[in-house]
């Protein structure tokens, strides 16, 4: 199978699609590769997600459990694990781009499933109170902390190997296989999480030890599933297994050298330098691909989703979780749907206009809440308003994620996608720590206006930005008989 040459989207014309240019540069595969290797993917997939989400919701049942009364120990763990994210995602991601693919993928297998059980051997002496003292039960918190950077870590790895690299390379180049993977990758992902915190939350509800040895048993059970599953992926598709070339110039709009960069493998330790960082930053701040990822990063700096902060805000204002579990289910729903849509939409009239047609979507359905929000006074029904909105607003949400996705997999070259799908991770988490922040300063639930207003803001900031990417490349927004007639 060949790999997929780089095609800038300013050389496409305007009246040909992402698809048409792909074809050029690649061949497709017999019902793309192997006929079995989607459900190996799937499966490996599906356990990856399962168990990452099964154990980051249950984590923090577990804690609040060892440590009532009290949100501090919860909240530093959640501090700590997505500021490792924030720091090290840009390494991980080097180190992806110079490593073979089997060998990330089996790191970030064993990473995830070693600190989970041993976080789980911990949750299980602050459960059964084996450390009865204060300093032990604090020193268990610090471990524990620890193993959740490393957990989460490996999260990130596995995440940014299958879904921007391995997934690409199984497409072989083709732009409709490639938005059907996405699409099915993301759906499991959504999947995991609706019944991934519902299923760990119930059993927590009957026993909390018997839910630490159920995500024990879990993950010891899973891993070599897991593991074989994207094992056979490997062996089926040969262009895995082809090494990537290593370039010393990382592509960007003004084409600039990294510092510090070079052609030989690199470990870990050796891609943390902060020189090697800030170019990467800088370069990555240059890449043609930037601006939608910017966008997409910025959506995560939001308190208007069916998270803990705007789940704390409904129950304070009346509902009940049965309330709070309807509406989650609901907005699940919407964004499974998106799923659906994104890929029919990115098919007729492109990812760059879809993108648009969605983060447009996304502004109108958060403004037209929040402008409700602050215009109704009844406490109920201002938040149920808002709860309408955020439904409504998912289907925006998964299907520019899904658009800007493809962007960047088309865009971002072979050898570059970690690093750069990496330092995206980081600008996500970056502005997910400024969310938190925002119900910091605004914990009142009377003040929940403001940080809803912040969000709003950011979702116009990013329909903003990438109405402006989309006159970048196209020279104009709207072209209406060409949207109407399938064309980019």
């Amino acid at each position: 199978m060949a790999s997929a040459e780089f095609v800038p989207l300013e050389d496409i014309d305007d009246d040909q699609s992402l698809a048409s240019a792909d074809e050029s540069a690649s061949d497709c595969a017999d019902d793309h590769a192997e006929p079995n290797v989607r459900p190996r993917l799937y499966i490996s997939h599906f356990l990856s997600t399962w168990n990452s989400r099964l154990f980051e919701f249950g984590a923090f049942l577990f804690l609040a459990s060892s440590f009532p009364g009290t949100l501090l120990p919860a909240s530093l763990y959640a501090l700590v694990r997505a500021a490792s994210a924030i720091l090290f995602s840009p390494a991980v991601g080097r180190w992806i781009d110079h490593e073979e693919r089997l060998v990330v993928v089996r790191t970030s297998i064993v990473s995830q499933r070693s600190a989970t059980v041993a976080s789980c051997l911990g949750f299980l002496a602050l459960a059964n109170n084996i450390a009865v003292t204060t300093l032990w039960r604090y020193l268990i918190l610090v471990a524990l902390t620890l193993l959740a950077c490393v957990e989460k870590l490996g999260a990130v790895m596995n995440l940014v190997a299958v879904e921007r690299d391995w997934v690409v390379v199984i497409a072989g180049g083709e732009e409709g296989y490639l938005s059907a993977l996405s699409a099915q990758m993301r759906r499991i992902d959504l999947f995991c999480k609706l019944l991934g915190p519902l299923a760990i939350s119930l059993v927590d509800g009957m026993s909390t030890p018997v839910a630490i040895w159920v995500t024990l048993g879990l993950n010891i059970t899973s891993v070599a599933v897991e593991y074989f599953a994207i094992l056979q992926v490997y062996n089926r598709i040969p262009a895995l297994a082809s090494a990537r070339s290593r370039p010393t110039r990382f592509p960007s709009n003004s084409d600039e050298t990294i510092t510090g960069a070079t052609s030989r493998r690199s470990s870990p330790l050796e891609v943390l330098r902060l020189r090697s960082v800030f170019a990467s930053l800088s370069s990555y701040s240059r890449h043609a691909a930037f601006l939608p990822s910017l966008c997409l990063s910025i959506l995560y700096l939001t308190v208007l989703q069916f998270g803990g902060q705007m789940i704390v805000y409904l129950m304070s204002v009346g509902y009940t979780s049965t309330h709070v579990g309807l509406v989650r289910a609901a907005s699940i729903a919407f964004e499974i749907s998106s799923t659906f849509v994104a890929p029919v939409l990115m098919s007729r009239i492109g990812a760059i206009r879809a993108g648009l047609w969605f983060v447009s979507w996304q502004v109108f359905c958060i403004g037209s809440a929040v402008a409700l929000f602050w215009g109704v006074h009844t406490p109920v029904a201002a938040g149920s308003v808002l709860a309408a909105g955020v439904i409504l607003s998912r289907v925006g949400v998964w299907g520019f994620d899904l658009s800007v996705q493809s962007i960047v997999q088309t865009e971002v070259e072979a050898e570059f996608r970690g690093a750069f799908s990496s330092l995206e991770t980081s600008l996500q988490n970056f502005f997910e720590l400024l969310s938190y922040a925002s119900t910091i300063a605004f914990s009142e639930p009377r003040s929940f206006r403001w940080p809803a207003s912040m969000s709003a803001l950011a979702v116009l900031a990013a329909g903003v930005l990438y109405a402006e990417f989309v006159r970048q490349r196209r020279g104009h927004l709207l072209h209406m008989s060409t949207c109407v007639g399938g064309k980019i």
